[in-house]
């Protein structure tokens, strides 16, 4: 090769186990640079307890929380969702930030307004994809499908997506903690205001903004303000916060078929589905462009045994994450508290009782 085009000092023979090849030291830097290039900002894995204050916490469930997460760089909000108080907060630095893309779970909050709006009922089928093929609710939820909830964007336009948005608590603190920054929601939609309930497109959302939501929805509707006490005390002298009842009763059993498919047979099928320990869930799985990080979420409750719970995972990082990876982190949680017997399950329930929709589980 011609000294003209490859200058004498970037060329070096180097030996290999194969044997002497030459090898430019510009090409062997633009290798390295490659390999260790990655447009994600945020590592995926990371120490997610540093910092933590965890006086007034629920010390089981924190290191079922903790262990469960292992690895990952993420944070876990547990719930009570029969009072509102926060059992654990597992990275509390990253709970309290001002909110990510929402992902996938914004598919709750657009189920709850098709069926208030009428958009949508739990048997409308509408089409998803080319051809003949067309979606139920149930389906749509457990699949997390995008053009069914498209359409149902599309449908109810921004103003009615940002109504319901408010109403739900998205936008506003959900908690008592002063170090929590609200999420956001937009000023004005995006051209295609189906991507608002498909990956929240616009929108910030917290973790506890989720757990509030998915606590309301296990809960029958009631809005808490999430309290986080810091000790004893607190537990003894805790009183919930209601922030506002929301008129939901109605639709949660036409959504709860789609919750508990997703685990079941869906896309949060990693919770691993038992069916003497139902989980009811929704994943979501997107890139926050303004970090830009890729996200996996899962916003979960039980809903056997006398207590319940609200399990709620983000996970941050590159491709490695995602709304099934998250998951499998929380189901690991459910797991290790039923081994401890901390849901005290009484003998002879069963989910299908749950099930409104019996197509929901073929």
């Amino acid at each position: 090769m011609s000294a003209r085009l490859v200058p004498a000092v970037a060329t070096r023979t180097l030996v290999t186990t194969s044997g002497h090849h030459p090898v430019t030291h510009m090409s062997l830097l633009a290798r390295r640079r490659a390999a260790a290039y990655s447009p994600w900002t945020e590592p995926t894995f990371a120490d997610s307890t540093a910092g933590d204050l965890v006086d007034g916490e629920d010390l089981v469930v924190r290191r079922a929380a903790v262990q469960a997460l292992g690895p990952f760089n993420g944070t876990i909000v547990v719930a009570d969702p029969q009072n509102g108080r926060l059992l654990t907060v597992v990275n509390q630095k990253l709970a309290d930030k001002g909110g990510f893309q929402p992902c996938s779970t914004i598919k709750l909050v657009a189920s709850l307004a098709g069926l208030n709006e009428g958009v949508i009922d739990s048997n409308t089928l509408l089409r998803v994809g080319t051809g003949r093929r067309s979606m139920t609710l149930t389906e749509a939820i457990a699949h997390s499908n995008n053009p069914f909830f498209y359409g149902v964007g599309s449908k109810l336009g921004f103003e009615k997506i940002e109504q319901y948005a408010k109403l739900f608590g998205l936008g506003e603190k959900a908690t008592d903690r002063p170090e929590e920054q609200a999420g956001t929601l937009p000023e004005e939609g995006p051209s295609e205001i189906g991507m608002m309930t498909v990956f929240g497109t616009g929108i910030y959302l917290t973790p506890y903004q989720l757990a509030s939501l998915v606590s309301a929805i296990a809960n029958g509707g009631t809005l808490y303000t999430l309290q986080h006490p810091k000790s004893e005390e607190d537990i003894a002298q805790y009183v919930p916060k209601v922030r506002r009842q929301l008129d939901i009763q109605q639709w949660i059993p036409m959504i709860k078929p789609g919750m508990m498919g997703a685990v079941e047979f869906g896309t949060a099928r990693r919770a691993d589905f038992d069916p003497n320990d139902p989980i009811f869930g929704k994943t979501g799985t997107c890139t926050d462009t303004r970090s830009p990080t890729h996200l996996g979420w899962f916003g979960s409750f039980n809903e056997v045994g006398s207590r319940k719970i609200v399990v709620v995972v983000l996970l941050t990082g590159g491709r490695p994450v995602s709304g099934p990876v998250a998951s499998g982190v929380a189901g690991a949680v459910y797991k290790a508290l039923a081994e401890e017997n901390y849901f005290g399950k009484m003998p002879g329930a069963s989910p299908l009782a749950l099930i409104s929709n019996p197509a929901c589980c073929r």
